[in-house]
């Protein structure tokens, strides 16, 4: 059966040409093929839209008020067919972005407004949850995690590395002492965070490749690190946090980085990741262009910070071209 869409073309042509084989010639097409799209349409519909004879050919009054209604339906498809592929080339539209929740809030949040000013016609729907998100089943444009990456078919950009640093308040290290080995650990209030990946609540891992594990406990564990920091900067035991979380507590001292003799390990990064298929929308390509341009060379949670922190962890996934 002959394309629909195509077979309303043909008929525009021959209802504004007058003829069959005129309107065959325009298209590129030959007249037994114009007949057979006219053919199929007066089939479908159930009408003749042509009075045909050897002389002449007429519209039908049923072909009129068809003729309006295909020239509006294409109209609107040509015109839906341009919005997608400016889509394409100029960042606009609604870009849904998920981000977990103290990262999107201490670190993507404040970014938006300039994001804004530089893309007007974009409008920004932040998610924020710490939950691994499905983002063709939800609808995300884009998904911000953190850690290293298992493979999967997602298309990954690194946007910056995720450090990490043990540290407390100074009242809760002048009262219970300063730890200098990960041994030392067992004796401490560590404060646990219940969404980690990299060990468990109960087990911090230390080293350059994480070759030190040790077993921990603490009065305290919530699924979000501000919760934990809270608590720290109040004294109530030692946290190990992405230094994002972190970063602005130690410059301001109401947090102390502690050096041990094993270093903190690294997270693996922080990275944007984004449905395979087609090129993504402009709005994809700008949202991840203008974070790495904010995060380079050195994310600003990370920058003038002195106390010690984990080195970058290697990339992972699927790499975007």
């Amino acid at each position: 059966m002959p394309d629909r869409v195509t077979s309303m073309e043909v008929f525009i042509k021959v209802a504004a040409i007058g003829s069959f084989s005129s309107a065959g010639r325009a298209m590129g097409m030959s007249q037994t093929m114009v007949t057979k799209h006219i053919a199929a349409l007066e089939t479908r519909l159930g009408v003749k839209l042509f009075h045909r004879s050897t002389r002449s050919l007429s519209i039908t009054e049923a072909g009129r008020n068809y003729l309006d209604s295909s020239s509006r339906i294409l109209a609107e498809l040509e015109a839906a067919e341009s919005a997608i592929a400016a889509d394409r080339f100029e960042p606009r539209g609604v870009l849904r972005v998920n981000a977990p929740v103290s990262f999107g809030a201490r670190q993507i949040s404040p970014l938006l407004p300039e994001f804004a000013r530089r893309h007007p016609l974009v409008t920004v729907e932040l998610g924020l949850n710490d939950r691994l998100v499905d983002l063709a089943e939800e609808g995300w444009d884009i998904a911000i995690r953190i850690g290293s990456l298992s493979d999967s078919s997602l298309i990954v950009r690194r946007l910056a590395p995720c450090r990490t640093v043990l540290c407390a308040a100074p009242a809760y290290l002048e009262a219970r002492g300063t730890p200098r080995a990960a041994s030392e650990l067992a004796q401490h209030n560590c404060l646990g965070y219940t969404l980690t990946r990299l060990t468990s609540i109960d087990r911090w891992v230390f080293g350059a490749r994480g070759e030190a594990a040790v077993q921990v406990s603490g009065n305290l564990r919530a699924n979000n690190g501000d919760a934990l920091r809270a608590a720290a900067v109040a004294g109530q035991g030692l946290i190990y946090q992405p230094s994002f979380i972190v970063a602005d507590d130690l410059r301001a001292g109401t947090l102390v980085a502690v050096e041990m003799e094993e270093p903190t390990v690294a997270l693996g990064g922080i990275y944007a990741v984004f449905l395979p298929g087609p090129p993504p929308a402009a709005k994809v390509r700008a949202l991840i262009d203008f974070l790495t341009a904010q995060f380079a060379p050195q994310p600003p949670w990370d920058r003038h910070l002195a106390s010690p922190v984990a080195g970058a962890g290697v990339n992972g996934g699927r790499s975007a071209p």
